[in-house]
């Protein structure tokens, strides 16, 4: 018996063009293998972009560690200074300082590298709205960690330092400080981005201003609850958390009108 081939005569004599199930499968594969690639790729420029930024700043580890420390370091009592408990936190502190300084430094490359995986996929009016959007989030979170450099730590540490008992020196571990200033400078950067996140909510369609105004008292308490669950256990820092919280979400309605009524 003599085999069929897959591509038959038709009455007309033009061949028959359909593909195999096979032939199918590995073409739906194609698109896949190579957005896979992509994103490998773009992993890789978004490492190695991290990777050299911290070489570059790796010889002034102590020194962006001094600068972290200072508003502690200022108010600290004359016969006081920040000690070590560890063998090797003299060491590791300022490299994992400096590592976390490097990846907050390379967001704008990593944001462009995300910007470039996802925009293929987006309609035009998606793109414009996406670019300004990209560049708010970035410039909001590095507004946050400014806001909790100059204005929280030195109201936080100044609290701090007053209320210790007269016998007893704040002599703070620089591992504990680092630890607890990390945590403030990503509560405040992430609060700064409540403006994109209402932005988003209301241009999407998921909520309208008039719903989220309506909801104020809720969004309050629970500016108050992420304050007190992302802050140290003290209401100044829970409150200089909550409050701009609650400026930024009256922000972010105000902006989402005035979107809302310039895309209609």
């Amino acid at each position: 018996m003599s085999e069929h081939p897959i591509k038959t005569e038709l009455s007309d004599g033009e061949p028959n063009d359909a593909k195999s199930p096979d032939d199918e499968l590995i073409d739906t594969e194609k698109p896949l293998v190579s957005h896979l690639t992509e994103l490998r790729d773009r992993l890789l420029r978004s490492v190695v972009c991290v990777f050299v930024v911290f070489l570059c700043l790796f010889y002034f580890s102590n020194d962006i560690y001094a600068f972290v420390a200072k508003p502690l370091q200022q108010l600290l009592p004359d016969n006081a200074t920040m000690i070590a408990t560890e063998v090797a936190s003299p060491f590791f502190a300022p490299f994992k300082l400096t590592m976390v300084v490097s990846i907050l430094l390379s967001i704008p490359f990593l944001l462009f590298q995300v910007w470039s995986f996802i925009a293929p996929g987006l309609y035009q009016k998606e793109k414009h709205l996406a670019i300004p959007m990209f560049l708010s989030s970035v410039m909001l979170f590095y507004a946050g960690m400014a806001f909790a450099y100059y204005v929280v730590f030195p109201l936080i540490f100044g609290f701090f330092t007053s209320v210790a008992p007269e016998n007893v020196t704040v002599m703070t571990d620089i591992n504990s400080y680092l630890d607890f200033v990390l945590k403030l400078f990503f509560a405040f950067g992430i609060a700064f981005e409540i403006p994109i996140a209402t932005i988003i909510l209301i241009l999407t369609g998921i909520t309208t201003p008039q719903s989220l105004a309506a909801k104020r008292p809720y969004i309050i308490l629970g500016c108050f609850v992420f304050g007190m669950l992302l802050t140290p256990p003290d209401v100044i820092s829970q409150s200089l958390l909550a409050v701009p919280m609650w400026l930024l979400f009256e922000m972010g309605i105000l902006m989402g009108r005035l979107l809302k009524r310039s895309s209609n």
